[in-house]
């Protein structure tokens, strides 16, 4: 593509975001932009500033800091590297299906590279059409509704829009489901295991279960997917269970929680699970970390034998292919 020939689209992949450094003032300025989100946290605003401001920010940038330490990278945040990676994927992916460079942009809801950065990208670039494809096989309110709340707000002062498309969710498509259960499949024969004697826990991010009461369909969402995955895989309802992780504060989130499910298995000398983490399309703390880690010491501690974690689908060629099929879907006409 030569320099002043405009492409007949871009393409955005948007992902929640990630601190700049694994240190206490690097997380606290991330959560503070995070956690000030009302899609995020919708408690009344002086409440919640008198919270935040007051308990959280004062004392969990530094637990959190030390999270991320353990599972930096030479190339930074795992979000981030595993993002850049899906990013080139997906443009060569492109290039090679329609013989033309397509830009494939990518931006975080929260910290960098931000909306800002990428709409001037966009302006060098001559974009006047552009697919918006959040990293969330499920939506919520709580992260895609976010995402585009801050695409908009990074737009309100450009006199100029791309015209825009925006994918809200691919849940239970079939190149999707296809993706986890090959990855499903490839784990187990590595680590040589009978799929009818291993349990298969799917672990999705939780959410507040008034989010669900006031109808957000993320729960919904996640039951499909999980439907979806089992049916790929033929597995009967014994072999495999729904759990959401993550949860924060004390109020009720969706049910059955990860971390209980894992001691109660645990604690039944459960002999082998696998744990695959459907909603996340990169592995990040709240994996690499919350499930691998933690949740692995709650299981084996209780008594639990074999764990294994299966990664996100992160940069895997079936990956890139489900992105590339969804943006052929959705750029019909451009």
């Amino acid at each position: 593509m030569s320099s002043n020939k405009k492409p007949p689209f871009a393409v955005l992949l948007v992902n929640l975001g990630t601190p700049d450094a694994p240190t206490p003032s690097a997380v606290k300025k991330y959560l503070a932009e995070f956690l000030w989100d009302s899609r995020v946290v919708d408690v009344a605003r002086p409440l919640w500033w008198l919270i935040l401001h007051g308990i959280i920010l004062r004392f969990r940038p530094s637990r959190v800091a030390k999270n991320y330490q353990l599972v930096w990278t030479d190339e930074g945040s795992p979000l981030l590297a595993i993002s850049k990676q899906q990013r080139a994927g997906l443009e060569a992916k492109l290039e090679e299906t329609l013989g033309e460079k397509i830009p494939v942009l990518l931006a975080m809801t929260y910290g960098s590279p931000s909306m800002e950065d990428v709409g001037r990208e966009m302006r060098k670039l001559g974009v006047e059409k552009l697919l918006v494809l959040p990293m969330y096989p499920q939506f919520s309110s709580s992260t895609t509704a976010a995402a585009f709340d801050r695409l908009a707000a990074s737009l309100k002062k450009c006199p100029h829009w791309p015209e825009l498309r925006f994918i809200r969710d691919y849940a239970t498509h079939p190149a999707y489901i296809r993706a986890l259960a090959q990855s499903v499949r490839q784990s187990w024969q590595a680590k040589g295991k009978n799929q009818s004697n291993d349990k298969l826990i799917m672990s999705f991010h939780g959410i507040p279960q008034r989010y669900t009461k006031k109808g957000d369909p993320y729960e919904r969402h996640c039951n499909a997917t999980a439907d979806a995955l089992a049916k790929e895989l033929d597995l009967q309802e014994d072999q495999w269970k729904l759990t959401f992780q993550s949860r924060f504060g004390r109020e009720p989130w969706l049910q059955p929680y990860t971390d209980e499910t894992m001691k109660a298995l645990g604690a039944a000398k459960t002999e082998s699970i696998s744990v695959i983490c459907p909603g996340f399309s990169a592995d990040c703390l709240e994996t690499l970390e919350e499930i691998e880690g933690e949740n692995r010491e709650y299981y084996e501690e209780a008594g639990g034998k074999d764990f294994s974690y299966i990664a996100a689908l992160n940069s895997r060629p079936e990956h890139i292919e489900m992105m590339q099929e969804l943006v052929m879907q959705h750029t019909q006409g451009w």
